[in-house]
């Protein structure tokens, strides 16, 4: 297990319908993050295509590396030799149940997964969105249902990394305290969100909720937003940031492509949890 400093960084990108723009540039700024020194990369939510149409002529079954998108993603943890939280991809498949077989969607929605990549390139996570966004926003769209194209999750999800006990989220699960409690209950020491905040509420709510969650259960968040104008309709707030256990915005990036990067101090983390022991004083 770690026990020291590491240096992590969330991708913010401004995506488009444009699958394969999209993948060029996440390349771009994965090497741009590994080149900073950071072992363990987030990217945004929906990285690879936003608002192109229905999500499942892009999907693809878990495990398949042959796949555009799981392909390019193990050979950028491989090449860069890299952990890589990998925002969302849409899966055409639930994830694997011990004894059961795999089971395919038939309905023509799909999961939206955040998969973690080990420095091998290969799959030691997955965590499947567990809220969907179907709300009325005052912006262009008015109006997002991702119950439309996405089947929600159903699983709380933490995975040991070479930079500490990951717990995995997704944009609008931010709002959901109750999920980050059985984070902390897993013991995370970072939580990844890979988001596509819209500016109007990510105006209102992004940075108060990330810094929540970070205070209230003493860990680092990741946040890794989309940030900009993505079409006529379509825009989003940005502003990815790390923040430490205090609560401390340690970097952000406010808006269009870039990387942010900040280091994760375990030793600080853990002696904080022993002056302010808040997992032991739990009443409920």
């Amino acid at each position: 297990m770690p026990t020291g400093k590491s240096r992590v960084a969330a991708v913010q990108m401004v995506s488009t319908a444009d699958i394969s723009a999209n993948i060029k540039s996440a390349g771009r700024l994965i090497a741009e993050a590994a080149a900073a020194g950071a072992a363990l990369v987030v990217l945004p939510e929906n990285f690879a295509v936003l608002d192109g149409g229905p999500q499942a002529r892009f999907a693809e079954h878990e495990g398949d590396f042959d796949g555009l998108l799981q392909g390019f993603l193990s050979a950028q943890a491989r090449l860069h030799n890299i952990e890589l939280v990998a925002g969302t991809i849409p899966l055409l498949t639930r994830p694997e149940r011990t004894g059961r077989p795999v089971e395919q969607l038939t309905d023509g929605r799909v999961r939206p997964a955040s998969l973690v990549f080990d420095r091998s390139g290969a799959i030691i996570a997955r965590y499947d969105k567990m809220h969907l966004f179907d709300v009325e926003v005052s912006d262009k769209q008015a109006r997002y249902a991702e119950s439309d194209s996405f089947e929600a999750g159903d699983d709380v999800v933490a995975v040991d990394t070479g930079v500490g006990r990951l717990g995995l989220s997704i944009c609008y699960d931010v709002r959901f305290p109750e999920l980050y409690r059985r984070l902390f209950n897993e013991r995370v020491e970072l939580i990844s969100v890979p988001a596509a905040f819209t500016r109007v509420t990510g105006e209102a709510h992004w940075e108060v909720l990330l810094r929540a969650r970070a205070i209230e259960n003493q860990c680092y968040v990741i946040g890794a937003g989309q940030g900009g104008v993505h079409n006529a309709r379509r825009e989003t707030y940005g502003h990815s940031m790390i923040i430490d256990p205090w609560g401390r915005v340690l970097d952000v990036l406010a808006s269009g492509e870039g990387v942010v990067v900040a280091d994760i101090d375990l030793p600080t983390l853990h002696e904080l949890r022993r002056k302010m022991p808040v997992f032991s004083h739990r009443r409920l």
